[in-house]
């Protein structure tokens, strides 16, 4: 199937649900849904971001730009995840906790504002990974256009490009709760810990960005293409002692480089079942 048609697709699916609260991250994939549902729906779309302790503030701003200059209503909410029974323990299914809250919470956002759904940025591409949130998803019967018109990554980068989205090319996303090893607790602290090296690195000018955190061993994940930019004594020195001032004792770069769930790489097919 062309391109092209999976775009009719899903514009056409979109229409039929007449009203919806787009899940709204600020990443390629709901930057993408929510700018062609407003242009679908026009004042029918509103857009719900969640501040948190696991999203970045530079990902909220990030977002908040993009519905103001569409004219989208954007809604913020707070749903911190710590809060959640059982989040912070980090089970294998912690996404579950997490998204379950959030489009429980943009529900009630929809039915306040009288709007018929709630939709969410997942893709094709996200059938081909453990992603527990989906579960959630199906639950509450979220709806995922993206999903439903066979639209993958590549797709969905190559159509925002052609509409001048700025997010076409954006590295990939996830929220910061995801660099702390299943089983290990996740604290705010650490959180912070993540956030401001991932800043860092960001700030050094690379740019797709993992820092996984080890207890006192921080693992850097960068593209495989920017692996090189680490063979300068200088740069990793930089590095290094920076991530030290942060709260790490040390300080490793991951030879394979950044590549989507590695935290995932640990479970068997049973864990991933629970």
């Amino acid at each position: 199937m062309s391109i092209d048609s999976k775009l009719d697709i899903l514009k056409s699916n979109i229409k039929k649900l007449k009203s919806v609260a787009v899940a709204y991250s600020g990443g390629v994939d709901s930057t993408f849904l929510l700018k062609v549902a407003k242009e679908v729906l026009g004042d029918k779309v509103i857009a719900v971001t969640a501040k948190s302790s696991t999203y970045p503030e530079r990902e909220f701003n990030e977002a908040k730009k993009f519905t103001e200059e569409i004219g989208v209503k954007h809604i913020v909410i707070v749903s911190e995840e710590l809060d959640i029974e059982g989040f912070s323990k980090n089970p294998t299914n912690r996404c579950y906790y997490c998204k379950r809250e959030l489009f429980t919470k943009i529900g009630e956002i929809a039915k306040e504002n009288n709007l018929d759904e709630v939709l969410d940025g997942s893709n094709l591409d996200d059938t081909r990974d453990y992603r527990p949130g989906m579960e959630a998803a199906k639950e509450l019967q979220v709806i995922s256009p993206l999903k439903e018109a066979k639209l993958s990554k590549k797709d969905i980068r190559e159509l925002s490009k052609v509409m001048g989205l700025k997010t076409w090319n954006k590295p990939s996303f996830a929220c910061l709760s995801s660099r702390v090893p299943y089983g290990s607790e996740i604290t705010i602290n650490k959180l912070k810990m993540i956030e401001d090296s991932e800043q860092f690195l960001l700030d050094l000018g690379f740019r797709q960005v993992r820092v996984r955190h080890h207890g006192d061993i921080a693992r850097i994940e960068i593209s495989p293409e920017e692996r090189e930019k680490f063979f300068d004594l200088g740069l990793m020195d930089k590095v290094a002692d920076k991530l030290k001032k942060i709260g790490f004792k040390y300080v490793t770069l991951d030879l394979f480089g950044y590549r989507t769930g590695s935290m995932n790489e640990v479970l068997t097919k049973q864990q991933k079942q629970v």
